[in-house]
């Protein structure tokens, strides 16, 4: 990808950006346009600051003619400098008003709308599916939805409104130093290519060092995800160290970007500072020649003289801006990256809510593949009837957790339909189809917050007694009331402070207070032991009654007591065999070992 050359390069690279939060800025319109008001004011008081001085000056020089509105200028000196001295406080006052109310109406509406948009981009990555979360790191969506964005809320108010104030102001100075003196404003203006050049040399280092160092922010992030979210696995397998060193070299790397970074900022800030000083030198040399002349009044030269200072400080405030504007450009580009990415899976426009299903499942002639690999499920055909519940067994890899994932609309077959009660799923909006289908995972995840809220979380509505009722069918609710808190306990992230069996139990209640027609079990029973494997496969007997339940399992007394099991191998149904097992070794023959 191209990097901006500069300061006009970067905000052309920000366009973009802009034009997708133009639907939230005009929700904004007022306060943009209050702010806008303000600025001009600011600028206007800005541009008056200097003359109270020039009318003093050159009323006790012998200008008073020269003045503007000399008729109106007040004949007792004293006079005239309590005028003055009160109009530099007025300016001053009014400057600052003003210079209040755009930041403060600039500030509110950039929060506005880059609180809409972040919302917007977290709403976005969680409707993603499939292969974009199976490539992503959790840390650098963490830092492109938290950091990138909240990076360009700041610009807009740090660097961005400051830029669009002293473009006004410099032009505006300009203006009036021409229609002062024409000559001695290009003079003035004659190092301004200089500064242009070396501007365009280092915006484009600084441009570059800015995107490399959000990246290397985002494997920070992802670096120190990754080992906090494995932490058990990391003490376990003493990998601290591999991590801590993972981590540091990351942090060098930052730390090498971030340096070059204000290296570069800070060579552009003294270029500039070189630069006021040879142009002042030459302003203040031939223009006090001018004013000996006759051709300038000492007022005259004071006030170019503060023009000229002030047209420069916008030029200085362009080196910092270009690195945070540069940086922003780096967080839009991150931002819209991941707002440009499409889901595999999309709702269909005319998507209708769906019905209250009975629990038929027909599949046909359903297939599906990974990337470029071999399909995974290759013209699968299957019917579950009504409460029927079917063990998918076969070896890992056979697309067993696939079909689990088709059936919620995770990821869509390449080939094929599935059907509910008869209906194509994809006619369906995704939250009233996945609202019907109850979902068990190996390890279910539970939220940082009460027993309670991660039981009621899928029915917020629900009464203590539903509660109660889901606790017991999952059978949790004997461990759950000797907890000091009972329900009101507070749980770890992930649910870490509960033994594996107690997080499935309390996942399986959950599950019971959703109510739904179909159950999919992924390895429900995996990595427990015999105590929590044989309460979990109680409380999945009771979940399970009456519902149509797929049970993707390895556990050989699980799938015994389906009412049928299918096996998968290669992408085929190799087997299916009708009945309920009474011996679970007839159901160990059709296992792999």
């Amino acid at each position: 990808m191209a990097r901006p050359s500069s300061l006009r390069e970067a905000l052309r690279r920000l366009l973009p950006v802009a034009h997708r939060l133009s639907p939230h800025l005009r929700q904004e319109r007022t306060l943009l346009a209050g702010g806008s008001l303000a600025l001009v004011a600011e600028v206007l008081m800005r541009l008056v600051e200097p003359w109270p001085i020039k009318f003093i000056l050159d009323r006790y020089t012998g200008h008073a003619d020269a003045l503007p509105g000399a008729k109106l200028v007040p004949e007792d000196p004293q006079h005239l400098v309590i005028a003055c001295a009160l109009a530099v406080v007025l300016v001053a006052l009014g400057r600052a008003a003003a210079a209040y109310a755009s930041t403060v109406a600039f500030a509110l509406a950039g929060n506005r709308v880059l609180t809409r948009v972040r919302n917007e981009l977290f709403v976005h990555v969680q409707g993603l599916q499939g292969r974009f979360h199976d490539r992503a790191r959790g840390g650098d969506l963490v830092v492109r939805v938290i950091g990138d964005v909240g990076l360009l809320k700041e610009v807009m108010v740090t660097a961005l409104l400051p830029l669009v104030a002293n473009v006004l102001i410099l032009a505006g100075m300009i203006a009036i130093m021409a229609w002062m003196d024409a000559g001695l404003t290009l003079l003035a203006l004659v190092l301004f290519p200089l500064l242009a050049l070396r501007t365009v040399s280092l915006g484009s280092k600084i441009r570059k060092v800015s995107r490399e160092q959000r990246k290397r922010e985002g494997a920070l992030a992802s670096t120190a995800a990754e080992a906090f979210g494995a932490i058990g696995t990391v003490q376990a397998l003493s990998l601290e160290p591999r991590f801590s060193r993972a981590f540091q070299a990351e942090g060098s790397r930052d730390l090498k970007e971030g340096v070059k970074s204000k290296r570069l900022q800070a060579g552009l800030e003294r270029s500039v500072d070189v630069l006021v000083a040879g142009s002042t030198a030459l302003v203040l040399g031939w223009g006090a020649h001018r004013m000996f002349a006759g051709h300038l009044t000492p007022g005259d030269l004071v006030v170019f003289l503060a023009y000229l200072k002030n047209a420069f400080k916008p030029m200085k405030s362009v080196a910092k801006y270009t690195a945070r504007l540069a940086k922003a450009a780096a967080a839009g580009e991150r931002v819209l990256e991941l707002l440009d990415q499409e889901p595999e899976v999309v709702e269909h426009p005319q998507a209708r809510v769906a019905p209250a299903f009975r629990g038929a499942l027909r599949l046909e002639a359903v297939r599906f593949r990974y990337d470029d690999g071999d399909p995974v499920l290759d013209g699968v055909d299957l019917e579950v009837g009504p409460g029927e519940r079917v063990a998918l067994v076969g070896p890992s890899g056979t697309g067993k957790s696939t079909l689990a994932a088709l059936l919620l609309r995770l990821r869509d077959p390449e080939e094929g339909r599935i059907l509910l009660d008869g209906h194509d799923i994809r006619v369906f909006t995704l939250a009233s189809l996945r609202s019907q289908v109850a979902v068990l995972l190996q390890d279910s995840a539970l939220f940082a917050t009460t027993l309670r809220e991660n039981i009621a979380c899928v029915a917020p509505d629900a009464d203590e007694g539903a509660i109660r009722r889901a606790l017991a069918l999952a059978g949790a609710d004997t461990f759950v009331s000797r907890l000091p808190g009972g329900l009101d306990t507070p749980v770890g992230e992930r649910g870490a402070t509960l033994s594996r069996g107690e997080r499935q139990r309390i996942a399986m209640a959950r599950l019971a207070l959703m109510d739904s027609p179909y159950l999919v079990l992924d390895e429900p029973t995996t990595g427990l032991d015999s105590h929590h494997r044989d309460r979990v496969i109680e409380g999945l007997e009771r979940l399970s009654r009456g519902r149509t339940t797929l049970v993707i399992t390895h556990d050989h007394d699980l799938a015994a007591r389906m009412d049928r099991v299918i096996h998968l191998r290669g992408g085929h149904l190799h087997e299916v065999r009708d009945g309920v097992r009474d011996e679970a070794r007839e159901v160990r023959h059709a296992l792999p070992a």
